[in-house]
């Protein structure tokens, strides 16, 4: 079977303020702020648009595990551990809320951080195949 589905090209965010949400996106995580309006802000980052949305308070695109563990919903990947290294030291620099750099029994290692809403994502130090050939 050919597939069907090509990549994610959009990504949705709850997020409580998105004037303050589109600033901390840019300013700290480095991405591009292509619209906004009261009710969401458009970005480009990581090879992909993000929508801010205005959401109800305390909603977050975080999810509870059959275990009972706070789960993200996406992984951000860099190149290599070098990088990952360097992008943790970057992020607690610039005071986002990271977690430890943790070796999960697969190949690479990864961090957790945070945004002012709580939405929770992974870094990995692993970059995709297609990536590394350029597309």
């Amino acid at each position: 079977m050919s597939q069907k589905l090509i990549r994610v090209g959009t990504t949705y965010l709850p997020v409580s303020n998105v004037e303050r949400s589109a600033s901390w996106y840019t300013e700290k995580l480095g991405a591009t702020l292509n619209y906004m309006d009261e009710d969401k802000a458009i970005i480009n980052l990581a090879n992909q648009s993000f929508f801010l949305v205005a959401a109800s308070e305390g909603q977050n695109a975080n999810f509870i595990d059959s275990k009972g563990n706070e789960r993200f919903s996406l992984t951000f990947e860099v190149d290599g551990l070098q990088a990952l290294e360097k992008l943790h030291k970057e992020f607690k620099d610039l005071h986002i809320t990271v977690g430890e750099i943790e070796d999960r029994g697969h190949a690479g290692k990864n961090f957790v951080f945070r945004d002012p809403d709580d939405n929770q994502f992974d870094v990995w130090s692993e970059l995709s195949p297609t990536f590394k050939k350029g597309g």
